[in-house]
């Protein structure tokens, strides 16, 4: 059995009389170690998913299994100890306390599990030394960022994920981000990462999955689907970015 899998998952809102499909019939799986990349224009589905894998939301229907463990079936009380314990959740506007200086945001994790890291060392490990004691509003985009990361990280999670982490950022200081999850990446945590940094996501990525309208078009390792994707939409959707 894979480490992340979806099995069928839809999601559905409902808005008066009017039903929405966020997510259509969803299946794939992502091994323990692996950097999955999830593509696809505004309103894919992108984030839903996202938001489903990490206990955010919850499905209408289907099966979301993360090491062995069924979690849409997880009682509210339960997906808020999967939350709290079992995965980081990164994302794009860095959702920082803007009045504890960074060594105070990453401490946060210790108010949620009893062995977090090392507020000053994590942050240390991200080149972020003689910045602990500044606030956010201090901190470049790229700095709060990476204490974003920090903080998630800090609660030694099995699986990080990040929803568009680099989207809110100066292109100059994207690099810093990136780097980071390649590090990560290095080190084989397993992670999920919506992005549009398509050379990031050809260069460093174990899969790629394309959806749009809801559904999955194409997935596969980086290489075929940069190079040689089988589904028009997939085509027309990677022309835009080249």
């Amino acid at each position: 059995m894979a480490y992340i899998e979806m099995k069928n998952s839809t999601k559905l809102y409902h808005m008066g009389s009017t039903t929405i499909t966020a997510n259509d019939n969803v299946s794939f799986t992502i091994e323990q170690g692996e950097l999955a990349i999830i593509l696809g224009a505004s309103g894919a589905g992108k984030s839903t998913v996202l938001n489903i894998l990490g206990g955010m939301d919850a499905n209408t229907s289907g099966q979301v299994i993360i090491d062995g463990k069924d979690i849409s079936n997880y009682t509210p009380k339960q997906l808020t100890a999967y939350r709290r314990t079992d995965i980081g959740f990164v994302f794009q506007f860095y959702n920082l306390v803007a009045n504890l200086t960074a060594r105070e945001n990453v401490e946060l994790a210790s108010q949620i599990v009893p062995d977090a890291q090392d507020a000053r060392q994590a942050l240390a490990d991200v080149g972020l030394a003689d910045r602990v004691d500044n606030f956010p509003a201090q901190l470049s985009g790229g700095e709060q960022q990476r204490v974003a990361i920090v903080r998630a990280l800090a609660m030694s999670p099995s699986i990080l994920f990040f929803d568009e982490p680099t989207s809110a950022l100066d292109p100059e200081l994207t690099g810093e981000i990136l780097e980071v999850i390649r590090l990560l990446a290095d080190d084989h945590m397993t992670m999920v990462i919506v992005t549009h940094e398509m050379s990031f996501a050809r260069a460093i990525s174990n899969r790629v999955i394309f959806m749009a309208d809801g559904y999955i078009v194409e997935e596969g390792a980086p290489e075929q689907i940069f190079e040689r994707p089988t589904q028009e939409r997939t085509k027309q959707f990677l022309a835009h970015y080249q």
